[in-house]
């Protein structure tokens, strides 16, 4: 696969060759579908019914059950799909799905969606709290605003309200019992063999912008969250200097603490080796994106 030089040398300071080789095959092999099953608007058992009656074939995962992937039929054929128009399945990777089940969103409670466009992650949370939580979620982008409109009145989330903003510029006034920062970064866990634009697009400037912007992002999460409770930070690349190297700097200024990773089924998820114990990176495959997430606890 031909990337930057500047991202190889990035890999080789970070990982050994073997674990290089995984990652580049990652890029190379072609993803499976992937599904959520929206329990706003239905059931599992009604989607799995469905399937089965439309010749759909897929698998299960032991860390969710309402995610599916799809084993012999594409996105096009899918969006195709009643259960797709009406907002009863989401399209959506696996590794987009593990930041909300590993925050853990409690009904009743204020969340912050910090980067929420398009919103899967968004809708994810209201289906895990049953639409009874109260969702702020924040695009600043007007046009990645209305994608989260539409998707969140496609989905039913009716326990969101959004806000167009820049996440940076939220008043200290506010306060969450539960965050969310699905950072803005340089997409280094998702390039794709095929992307011609990859030399114009994923550049060490990205990078760097990327950098400034989710230590601005952590830090505001970390003012906002209420003390004693937990949010979680995530990101689809598996630099270090995009993950780990942030969240280490951050929290020496801060009065927060990593919290492990505990998740039934995390033995099957492919994971590449981190500086920091409890968090997760994952390694591209035929299942999962490249990605990033640690959970961390503001102090009392």
């Amino acid at each position: 696969m031909n990337l930057p030089d500047f991202f190889i040398d990035m890999l080789k300071k970070q990982y050994d060759e073997n674990t290089i080789k995984s990652i580049l095959n990652g890029y190379s092999v072609n993803r499976f579908v992937t599904v959520r099953v929206n329990t706003l608007k239905t059931t599992v058992n009604e989607i799995l019914e469905n399937f089965k009656q439309s010749g759909i074939d897929y698998d299960s995962v032991k860390w969710s059950n309402t995610a599916l992937i799809i084993k012999n039929i594409n996105e096009k054929y899918l969006e195709e799909l009643n259960l797709y128009k009406e907002g009863k399945i989401y399209l959506q990777s696996l590794s987009s799905m593990l930041p909300p089940i590993i925050l853990n969103p409690q009904e009743h409670t204020d969340i912050l969606d910090m980067a929420a466009a398009p919103g899967g992650k968004t809708t994810q949370i209201a289906a895990l709290t049953n639409n009874h939580s109260r969702i702020t979620a924040c695009e600043m982008n007007h046009i990645r605003a209305e994608r989260l409109k539409y998707n969140i009145n496609k989905q039913g989330a009716s326990c969101v309200y959004i806000m167009q903003t820049d996440s940076r510029k939220i008043d200290d006034f506010f306060s969450f019992d539960q965050i969310l920062l699905d950072a803005p970064c340089s997409g280094s866990g998702t390039l794709k063999q095929k992307d011609e634009n990859l030399y114009n697009t994923f550049t060490k400037k990205l990078i760097d912008k990327s950098i400034s912007s989710q230590t601005q992002l952590l830090k505001k999460a970390l003012k906002i969250l209420k003390p004693g409770h937990e949010m979680v930070y995530s990101t689809c690349s598996i630099l270090s200097c995009e993950n780990e190297d942030i969240l280490s700097q951050t929290l020496k200024e801060t009065n927060a603490q990593i919290v492990s990773i505990k998740l039934e089924g995390i033995e099957n998820i492919p994971l590449l080796p981190t500086k920091i114990p409890g968090t997760l990176c994952i390694c591209p495959n035929e299942l999962y994106e490249g990605f990033f997430v640690a959970k961390i606890r503001k102090n009392m």
